[in-house]
C-alpha cells in the first residue's frame, strides 16, 4: 500500500488572485492536477489531501476522485500541523495493513512540475531500503532562499538548514530541499507529535521532523533524484510563467 499527503491548505495570495493557490489554472489545468498525476504514476493509490483556505472550493474542484480523501485544516499552523491533521486516517489505514511497514510520501499540492519518475525512483528506493525519512533532494546553482541539505564527513544527512540560519560557508551548499518526502508511516504518526513552534512565525514545519528522527537514533537519508524541471517554485505570477513555458518545453 502506498499512500501520499498532499499539502493543499494555503491562500497563495502572491498569485494576486483569491483562488486557493492550487487551483490557478496551470495551462488550462488547476495547478494541483499536476502532483496529484505525479503521484498516480508512481503508483500511489490513496491520496489524503489536506484543505484549509475555500476547503469547499477545492473539494468541488476534485470531486469524483475515488483514490482522494479530504482533510481539513482549521487553522493555518504550518506544514507540520497540516500532516498532523492526517494522522486519524493514518492510523486507520495502518490498522488495515497489521504487520507492515509502510510508505508515505508527503508533498505540496502546489508544485506543478512535479515528475512522477521522482516520486517512483524515492518509492523504489524506500521500498528497497526502508528507512524513517527519504528526502528528494536537487543540487542547483543558485540556491538562494533555499533549505539546505547539511551532511556530515561520510556524505550522510544530517539535517537542514534554512538560509536566514546558515553560516557563510552553508550558504555555499548547493543542495537543497524541496519538500519531497517519504516517511514510514508510524515513525510520521510518532514524530509529529515532537514538532514545536520554536520559530518567528509560531508554526509546525514538517522540515523539523527529519532531524527529530536522527535525533531518536532512526535512519534519514536524502538523495538528489529530482529532475532539473523541478528545481522551479512557483510562486508569484511571474514564476508561474516560466513554469508554463518550461512545461510546454518539457
Amino acid at each position: 500500500m502506498h499512500v501520499a499527503i498532499l499539502l493543499a491548505a494555503g491562500k497563495g495570495t502572491r498569485m494576486r488572485s483569491e483562488l486557493p493557490k492550487v487551483l490557478t489554472p496551470v495551462l488550462g489545468k488547476p495547478m494541483i492536477s499536476y502532483p496529484l498525476a505525479a503521484l498516480r504514476f508512481a503508483g500511489v493509490e490513496r491520496i489524503l489531501t489536506i484543505v484549509g483556505y475555500r476547503a469547499e472550493m477545492v473539494r468541488e474542484a476534485l470531486a469524483g476522485q475515488e483514490d482522494l480523501e479530504f482533510v481539513l485544516q482549521t487553522e493555518q499552523k504550518g506544514t507540520g500541523h497540516a500532516v498532523r491533521m492526517c494522522v486519524p486516517a493514518l492510523r486507520r489505514i495502518l490498522a488495515e495493513n497489521p504487520g507492515k511497514s509502510m510508505p508515505v510520501v508527503v508533498v505540496a499540492g502546489d508544485s506543478p512540475l512535479m515528475q512522477g519518475e521522482t516520486i517512483a525512483d524515492l518509492l523504489r528506493n524506500w521500498n528497497e531500503n526502508p528507512c524513517a525519512c527519504l528526502l528528494g533532494t536537487i543540487r542547483v546553482e543558485n540556491p538562494h532562499g533555499l533549505g539546505r541539505i547539511l551532511r556530515d564527513s561520510d556524505g550522510n544527512f544530517i539535517g537542514i538548514v534554512e538560509e536566514k540560519d546558515a553560516t557563510d560557508e552553508q550558504r555555499k551548499i548547493s543542495e537543497v530541499n524541496q519538500s519531497y518526502y517519504v516517511f514510514d508511516a508510524a515513525e510520521l504518526c510518532d514524530v509529529l507529535n515532537a514538532l514545536t513552534p520554536n520559530n518567528a512565525q509560531g508554526e509546525y514545519y514538517i522540515t523539523d521532523a527529519p532531524a527529530i528522527l536522527i535525533s531518536r537514533g532512526k535512519i534519514v537519508r536524502a538523495l538528489p533524484v529530482l529532475r532539473p524541471i523541478e528545481a522551479v517554485s512557483v510562486n508569484t505570477p511571474e514564476e508561474l510563467a516560466l513554469a508554463e513555458q518550461m512545461l510546454q518545453n518539457f
